[in-house]
């Protein structure tokens, strides 16, 4: 699909993004595993910055609890995240190529999800799913980005740590969501942003005018 919205989409990402960059990040495919807090913030940063492709899986519906850290308004409430998101993100690139999953990951469908990735947010809530969505990808040389601890308000700086070749996981590893350390929107989208950069470092290569001292 290409438009006047389109084209000034990829007119203004040209005045920051030389063209080799744009197209690499064109041709790219992200997978999204959960489209909530992490998911939802992660994919639409993602979407500015250019990537053209994603896969989109999650298995429940918006609810009003979910407006205060979710890329989602209150319209969207009752719908399944998954096709909300897409909604966003082709409201931000109507170019932009989805592939939507409204079902729940489980270890027999993973690789067959994301098998045509080049790398794969990990943004889901339940821990054992969390695991099994990490080994399996790791397992198949697949890589991906975790988030692990981003409760609260205030507390420590998050960081990124790099687990072998393929694993890349971000937070403060020590606040996750709890009693106590509610999932609010600043931590929840810095972790978010943390995730976006992390998979345009995988898909671009470091940026060559960093000072990565």
């Amino acid at each position: 699909m290409r438009g006047p919205i389109v084209s000034l989409f990829e007119d203004g990402l040209s005045r920051y993004l030389e063209p080799s960059l744009r197209d690499r990040l064109r041709k790219a495919t992200v997978g999204i595993a959960g489209a909530g807090g992490l998911g939802s913030n992660c994919a639409v940063l993602l979407a500015r910055s250019g990537v053209g492709r994603f896969v989109l899986v999650d298995h429940d519906v918006v609810e009003p609890s979910n407006l205060n850290r979710q890329h989602y308004l209150a319209a969207d409430v009752g719908r399944p995240k998954a096709e909300a998101l897409a909604d966003v993100l082709r409201a931000i690139n109507p170019a932009v190529d989805l592939v939507v999953h409204v079902q729940q990951l489980e270890d027999g469908n993973i690789i067959g999800i994301f098998g045509v990735c080049d790398v794969v947010v990990e943004a889901v809530d339940d821990a054992a799913t969390k695991r099994m969505l990490a080994e399996t990808l790791m397992g198949a040389g697949r890589p991906v980005v975790c988030a692990s601890g981003m409760g609260g308000w205030g507390g420590p700086p998050m960081r990124e740590r790099h687990l072998g070749e393929s694993m890349v996981v971000v937070g403060d590893f020590t606040n996750e969501v709890g009693p106590g350390l509610p999932p609010l929107a600043p931590r929840v989208v810095m972790a978010a942003a943390m995730q976006a950069d992390a998979v345009l470092a995988r898909l671009l290569g470091p940026c060559p005018a960093m000072n990565h001292r």
